[in-house]
C-alpha cells in the first residue's frame, strides 16, 4: 500500500493585508484602553461617588473665587471707621439687613449688597468668613494631606522593601505611635508647637501663615503618617518578590532605584486613594483644634473658629453655628464618598 503524498491547500487570501473597512471594523470590536481608563469609567458609572466629587469641585472653587469679587473682607469690622465713633448697628446683622449707614444709602437710592448670612458680632460679613473658613479647611486637608502621604510612602516603602532589622525597628516605633491616645497627643503638641513657634517665626515670612497652621502640619508630620506607611509597607512586601524586582536585583539596581522606577508605580493606586481617604480626617482634625482654640490665629477664620465663636450667641443667632457645622459635615461626607468611589474604581482586583 503506497502512501499519498502529504498535501495542504494555502489560502493566500489569510495574508493579504487587511483593507481599510477591516481596520475600521476591529478598531470598533477592540477599542484599546488602560488601567487609568477603565478606572474612570467605573467612578463615572458610580452616581454617588461622581456627584461628590463634583460638588467637591465647586466647594473648592467657590472658596478661591468668591472672596475676589466679593465686597466685604473676611476682617473687616463694617461700623468701624478711623476718626469716628463705633457704629453698632452692624453688630449680629440678621441674613439681609443693613447698617444705619447702609440704609441712609438705600433711601438716597443707590444699591447695596446684601449681607446674605448676617454679620457677627464685631460687625464683619459673615457669608465672606464662611467662604474663607472653607477656603482655610481645605487648604489645611489638601496639604496635611500631602505630608502624610510623603512620609507614609517613604517610610513604608523603606519598611517593606529592606525588611530585616529595618522593618522591625519602623514598625516597632509605629506601633508605639498608635498605642498613644490620638486627641490627647494632638492637643498636646498643638498647645506646645504654637508657645514654642510664636517667638521665633516673628518678623518672618512665616508670620503671615501663623504658628498655628505651623503647628498643625508638624503634628500631622509626626503623628498621621503611620496609617499610610502601614498601608504602603503591605504592598512592597507583596511587590518585592516579584519577577521584574528581582531581575532589576540581578542587574545591580540599587534599592532605592527599585523602590522609585518600580514598587511605588506599581502601587499608586492605593496611595492616590489612601491620600483621598486622609484628606477629610485632616479637615475634621483641624477644625475641632479651631473649635478648640488651637488652629488658625486670629482674625483669620476658620469652620471650626466659627462654631467655636457661634456659641456665645446660640440663643439668639443659632444659624451662625449650623452653617459652619453644614459646610463641615458636606465637605467630610462628600471626600468620604469620592474616596470610597476611588478606591472602588481603581482596586486592581476588580474585573471590568
Amino acid at each position: 500500500m503506497t502512501k499519498k503524498p502529504f498535501s495542504a491547500h494555502v489560502d493566500l487570501d489569510m495574508f493579504m493585508p487587511a483593507s481599510e473597512k477591516d481596520k475600521e471594523y476591529m478598531v470598533q470590536m477592540r477599542p484599546s484602553s488602560t488601567f487609568f481608563k477603565d478606572g474612570v469609567k467605573r467612578f463615572v458609572k458610580n452616581k454617588v461617588a461622581f456627584i461628590s466629587f463634583i460638588i467637591i469641585i465647586i466647594i473648592t472653587l467657590s472658596s478661591i473665587l468668591v472672596p475676589i469679587f466679593w465686597p466685604y473682607s473676611y476682617e473687616t469690622q463694617l461700623g468701624v471707621v478711623p476718626g469716628r465713633p463705633v457704629d453698632s448697628s452692624y453688630n449680629n446683622l440678621s441674613p439681609f439687613e443693613y447698617g444705619s449707614a447702609e440704609k441712609a444709602r438705600i433711601e438716597d437710592g443707590e444699591s447695596v449688597f446684601p449681607h446674605v448670612f448676617g454679620t457677627d458680632a464685631a460687625g464683619r460679613d459673615y457669608f465672606i468668613r464662611v467662604i474663607y473658613g472653607t477656603r482655610v479647611s481645605l487648604a489645611v486637608g489638601f496639604f496635611a494631606s500631602i505630608i502624610v502621604l510623603i512620609l507614609g510612602t517613604i517610610i513604608g516603602s523603606v519598611s517593606g522593601y529592606f525588611g530585616g532589622k529595618v522593618d522591625l525597628i519602623i514598625m516597632r516605633f509605629v506601633d508605639i505611635i498608635y498605642s498613644l491616645p490620638d486627641m490627647l497627643m494632638v492637643i498636646l503638641l498643638a498647645t506646645v508647637l504654637k508657645m514654642t513657634l510664636a517667638p521665633i517665626i516673628e518678623g518672618t515670612i512665616l508670620s503671615s501663615i501663623g504658628s498655628n497652621i505651623i503647628s498643625l502640619f508638624i503634628v500631622f508630620a509626626l503623628l498621621y503618617w503611620v496609617s499610610m506607611a502601614r498601608l504602603i509597607r503591605g504592598q512592597i512586601l507583596s511587590l518585592r518578590e516579584q519577577e521584574y524586582v528581582l531581575s532589576s536585583k540581578a542587574t545591580g539596581a540599587k534599592g532605592g532605584w527599585i523602590i522609585r522606577k518600580h514598587l511605588i508605580p506599581n502601587c499608586i493606586s492605593v496611595v492616590i486613594i489612601s491620600a483621598a481617604l486622609q484628606i477629610p480626617s485632616a479637615i475634621f482634625t483641624e477644625s475641632y483644634l479651631s473649635f478648640l482654640g488651637l488652629g488658625v490665629n486670629a482674625p483669620m477664620p476658620s469652620l471650626g473658629s466659627l462654631a467655636a465663636d457661634a456659641l456665645n450667641g446660640l440663643s439668639s443667632y443659632p444659624y451662625r453655628l449650623v452653617i459652619p457645622a453644614l459646610v463641615i459635615s458636606l465637605i467630610v461626607l462628600s471626600l468620604n464618598l469620592f474616596g470610597d468611589g476611588l478606591r472602588d474604581a481603581f482596586d486592581p482586583k476588580l474585573n471590568g
